[in-house]
């Protein structure tokens, strides 16, 4: 995977969490985005993100990695 691919994948899970800030708390917002993710994104683009969630990737935040957790719970 190059790191350019990871960097937009991240860069746009970031907007979609920011675009969903006004949901309130951090469990809610998680889960408007972990659902945008699964219903839009690509399946092999969830896998990259989930792989670098799995990782030590200091680039995500902690809103950014629960929704990622929430996605992950979600049946493919």
């Amino acid at each position: 995977m190059k790191d350019q691919e990871l960097n937009n994948l991240i860069k746009m899970l970031d907007q979609i969490i920011a675009n969903n800030l006004h949901h309130g708390d951090d469990d809610k917002v998680a889960g408007v985005a972990a659902d945008h993710l699964h219903k839009f994104w690509a399946r092999s683009m969830k896998q990259q993100i989930i792989a670098c969630a799995d990782g030590t990737s200091p680039e995500l935040s902690a809103l950014a990695r629960l929704t990622i957790a929430r996605l992950q719970a979600k049946p493919e």
